[in-house]
């Protein structure tokens, strides 16, 4: 008898979040309206950053966000080869040239070691990046003090994609705060912490960063006439003053991301409990779950599992057999670096060999409030009789 099939992640919706969202549906506001702005507010005020900027997904926030930072043809993007091609792709968008920092191993993260030695030849070659984009994988805060000390030596940005890792926390604060960066990103896609449907938001400290971003989002129009570059024909006009995007977030979506916000704290704290019973579930089998630095509150977006001393061939098995048994696993990522798109960019095998060799024995297990114990039980137990069955 085939057992319910266990997705790797799914949205929580209750009660609040339906009547949140069907009282906008009885107001006056459908698109961007004073539940926009209620949802920023909120969020900027529990992550301790002074503005937030709702947008219609996290890569629409990347997008803005580097433009914000003026990156442009002739300018470079670091980022990771372990996260969503987004992290990327924004620097794409720009006509940016985009390489990668390799990671350390134990966490998936961005590594701070990898990053200062590749500066440090970047700056001899005259081929500094204008943007650095550090990675939150799984939810857990890179070094983000290591990182913005050397963005502070070698003059670039820090932009945190932190699309994982919304109730986290790095050194005692909230990811979010911008200590240690200009701008930092979050997503609200239905398989994240919590969600707007779609959405995402960035953060920042710099009111400028932050109007350019509210500007970008809705076509470069302003409707502040003290900004006005012509003369007002009346008080009815606008003005597009730069090329922006349609990339608002909706009334509706904001309801039901602010009613997800004030449970963000109890999600968070479930994640955390359901990936300790992983590790107390799978402490014998040999494999490793991704670790969490000891200055991180991850947020546990995902529970990465690393094969030990597996194959490519194995964890192929592994990940293959999960499946067949209704086990929905996924691999959290395939590197960037080798995605055809980028292969054709001229990066190839072997460029980044931590990452690659992560990719080829990471796989991610189902996690998400609502997960009971016994289909935590049974993941283990697949995951035990395929590992033992491969020796």
């Amino acid at each position: 008898m085939n057992q319910p099939f266990i997705p790797y992640g799914r949205q929580t919706i209750t009660e609040a979040d339906i009547a949140a969202v069907t009282e906008v549906l009885h107001g006056d506001f459908l698109t961007q309206g004073p539940t926009v702005a209620a949802f920023e507010h909120a969020l900027a005020t529990m992550v301790g950053a002074s503005h937030a900027v709702a947008v219609n997904s996290a890569t629409s926030a990347l997008h803005i966000a580097c433009l914000a930072l003026g990156l442009g043809p002739g300018d470079r993007l670091w980022t990771t080869p372990i996260t969503f091609v987004a992290s990327a792709n924004c620097g794409r968008y720009c006509g940016a040239e985009v390489d990668f920092v390799d990671i350390e191993p134990a966490t998936g993260l961005m590594s701070s070691k990898a990053l200062a030695t590749k500066l440090e030849q970047a700056e001899i070659n005259g081929m500094l990046p204008k943007v650095v984009v550090p990675v939150h994988l799984a939810g857990s805060s890179c070094d983000m003090a290591k990182i913005g000390a050397l963005a502070e030596r070698y003059g670039f940005a820090v932009l945190e994609d932190a699309s994982h890792a919304i109730g986290g926390a790095y050194q005692g604060e909230p990811v979010g705060n911008c200590r240690h960066s200009a701008i930092t990103v979050f997503s609200f896609h239905p398989v994240k912490i919590i969600t707007t449907g779609e959405g995402g938001v960035a953060t920042t400290n710099n009111p400028l960063l932050a109007g350019q971003m509210v500007e970008l989002r809705s076509h470069g129009i302003t409707k502040d006439a003290e900004r006005f570059e012509n003369q007002p024909a009346g008080p009815w006009v606008y003005e597009q003053q730069g090329l922006g995007f349609n990339y608002r977030l909706t009334d509706i979506q904001a309801a039901l991301g602010l009613s997800q916000l004030q449970r963000l704290e109890c999600v968070v704290v479930e994640r955390n409990r359901l990936f300790k019973r992983y590790q107390d579930l799978l402490a014998n089998l040999p494999l490793r779950l991704l670790e969490i630095p000891k200055e991180v509150r991850s947020s546990v977006h995902l529970a990465v599992i690393y094969l030990m001393d597996a194959t490519p061939a194995k964890h192929r098995r592994v990940f293959e057999y999960l499946r067949s048994v209704g086990i929905g696993v996924q691999l959290h990522y395939v590197p960037v670096h080798l995605q055809p798109y980028y292969q054709r960019l001229g990066f190839k095998q072997g460029n980044f060999p931590k990452a690659e060799a992560y990719a080829s024995h990471a796989i991610s297990l189902p996690l998400f409030p609502g997960l009971s114990d016994e289909d935590q039980i049974r993941v283990a137990e697949s995951l035990t009789k395929i590992l033992v069955s491969e020796g």
